[in-house]
């Protein structure tokens, strides 16, 4: 079963990992911007994208390929400050039709946002959104910045990719 990485990046997390993902497996990585990222091709995908203003920077992409991706096997990993859980959730939910995010396998992944490398919007709207914030640890993350990457969090990606690949191999056997 061959299978590919597709991601979108706005500060470079989530292009470090769909990096250490393809160093790791030898699948081949596009960012969603570039002309060759065909997703047709492959019969399994790996889809990434940070959280972005509460939403799925890719959803778009996503939208626009539904009908070359949505049968296919799909690990979707989330790259942002929010841990796994509800609010994540409801992002993704937000972000994609129902019945699609039925079908992915999601990880949710942390990553890193250092406030000097932000546009300077995105660290005003950071600044708004921390003081609404009710949580005070999330709250000093938005201002002052934080670091989750970790190479090693990508492990549960990497079975599920061993996973598709095996099961292509059993069913050719």
């Amino acid at each position: 079963m061959n299978g590919a990485i597709f991601f979108s990046s706005k500060y470079g997390s989530t292009e470090q990992y769909a990096k250490w993902i393809g160093e790791e497996t030898g699948l081949p990585i596009f960012n969603v911007k570039d002309a060759n990222a065909d997703p047709s091709q492959y019969d399994f995908l790996v889809l990434g994208s940070p959280i972005y203003y509460y939403k799925v920077l890719n959803r778009k992409w996503v939208k626009k390929s539904l009908i070359s991706i949505e049968n296919k096997p799909i690990i979707f990993f989330t790259v942002s400050g929010a841990p796994s859980g509800t609010k994540l959730n409801g992002w993704i939910d937000d972000s994609f039709p129902t019945y699609f995010i039925s079908q992915i396998k999601h990880v949710a992944l942390r990553g890193r946002q250092k406030p000097e490398e932000l546009t300077w919007w995105d660290r005003q709207l950071l600044k708004i959104g921390a003081m609404l914030n009710k949580d005070p640890e999330a709250r000093k993350q938005e201002l002052e910045g934080f670091d989750f990457m970790d190479k090693s969090s990508i492990e549960p990606i990497i079975n599920l990719i061993q996973q598709f690949q095996s099961s292509e191999a059993i069913s050719s056997n």
